[in-house]
């Protein structure tokens, strides 16, 4: 599981998922601008943490708690972080990664349009709304 996580920086593969919006295919995860939720469900799904992949962090916050994942107050290496929204393009976004230890986290950066390895908190310019752990990770 974390190897993964590790292994999935400047990975290019979580960059495009394709739907059809009002009749037309349309990237939605545009490039890799919006591929937190996508990147994280990936990866929990891979490993039976969750039931599906998803598009946003609502639908994977959601399926992350169905799926037997818990609150916790400080993030342990493999837990998942979710970060407070902010306005993107004129759209309010939360944001979803895992943390990895030493004060780091992997999210996918909506500059770089890939997995990054940044601090857990942004350097505080960020705020953690809600950390998530799954007993089977212990």
């Amino acid at each position: 599981y974390l190897a993964v996580i590790n292994n999935s920086l400047d990975s290019k593969i979580f960059q495009n998922f394709y739907a059809k919006v009002d009749g037309e295919k349309q990237d939605i995860m545009k490039g890799g601008e919006l591929s937190c939720a996508f990147f994280v469900s990936s990866i929990t799904t891979l490993f039976d943490f969750t039931k599906k992949v998803h598009g946003t962090v609502s639908s994977t916050e959601k399926d992350l708690l169905e799926s037997g994942w818990i609150k916790i107050e400080e993030p342990k290496i493999g837990s998942v972080i979710i970060w407070d929204e902010i306005d993107f393009d004129g759209e309010k976004h939360k944001h979803i990664g895992f943390y990895v230890g030493n004060d780091q986290a992997i999210s996918n950066s909506c500059f770089e349009k890939v997995p990054k390895q940044h601090h857990w908190t942004f350097d505080d310019k960020r705020k953690v709304i809600s950390i998530l752990w799954n007993n089977k990770l212990d």
